[in-house]
């Protein structure tokens, strides 16, 4: 399978799997990571997923350009008419955090779909890029806006405008990822990550993602009133009474994300 999903302790982890293509993605494997996504963002037993590539090369080198070919239909056509498809990658959404552990080569949508995720570290041989313009077209899965506000405005246009890569001290500098550790490092940090987070109360997590996100599109006043409003939401949850309960207990609390 081009897309594969394990689910452990509460962690989905999704990788990319076609190695002899770079991982690169073609519709089968976008239309299975479609359902990835749905499946983590609706089963309870998963409250954290890890997104990263099979092999050593590549985490994604973006769409497989030998199998998706410009089609004869226009782009209205194609989009709107009656052999409109999926949605693009671009659009896919979860509320639960995700984690883009990136092993090797993402660059183009490789590097979007990295940046569709919440947190990202990287292998220390991983390079990234948005070669696009390089061939005539422009980063459409949300590389224009993502980039601009992952790593600011002077560092993005210099990524966006040349279409140069960069490797992962650099990406690491500029704020692209948090991390940067060895490549035999990488999964069990990744995991690392997730298992601090899947130990936390789900319901916490799911509204301080949504909080951070939508924060950003709202003014201060605007986002801070939300942030109360959601405060107040979770106030008498299950999982707030156990977490302090287990803070005066001295022991681990136990979350049932209710």
């Amino acid at each position: 399978m081009p897309v594969t999903l394990e689910v452990r302790d509460f962690i989905a982890t999704v990788t990319l799997n076609r190695p002899e293509a770079m991982n690169a993605i073609d519709p089968e494997s976008a239309a299975q990571l479609h359902e990835a996504w749905n499946e983590i963002s609706v089963r309870k037993d998963v409250r954290v997923g890890i997104l990263t590539g099979a092999g050593e090369r590549a985490f994604c080198t973006g769409a497989d350009l030998k199998k998706t070919m410009p089609p004869a239909e226009s782009f209205a056509e194609l989009h709107f008419g009656s052999r409109a498809g999926l949605p693009p990658v671009s659009t896919l959404q979860t509320p639960k955090p995700m984690i883009a552990a990136i092993n090797g080569f993402a660059l183009g949508g490789g590097l979007e779909m990295a940046m569709l995720c919440d947190i990202r570290i990287a292998a220390s041989t991983a390079v990234f890029g948005l070669p696009e313009v390089c061939i005539g077209s422009i980063p459409a899965g949300g590389g224009t806006q993502r980039l601009v506000r992952a790593v600011g405005q002077s560092d993005a246009m210099l990524l966006l405008l040349t279409g140069e890569r960069i490797d992962a001290q650099e990406a690491l500098r500029i704020g692209l990822v948090s991390r940067v550790v060895a490549p035999p490092d990488l999964a069990s940090a990744a995991r690392s990550i997730a298992q601090r987070i899947a130990s936390n109360a789900p319901l916490a997590v799911v509204t301080a993602k949504r909080l951070a996100q939508v924060g950003r599109e709202l003014p201060l006043t605007a986002g801070l009133e939300l942030e109360q409003q959601s405060f107040g939401n979770l106030r008498d949850s299950d999982d707030r009474i156990e977490g302090r309960r287990a803070f005066a207990e001295k022991r681990a609390p136990s979350f049932q994300g209710r």
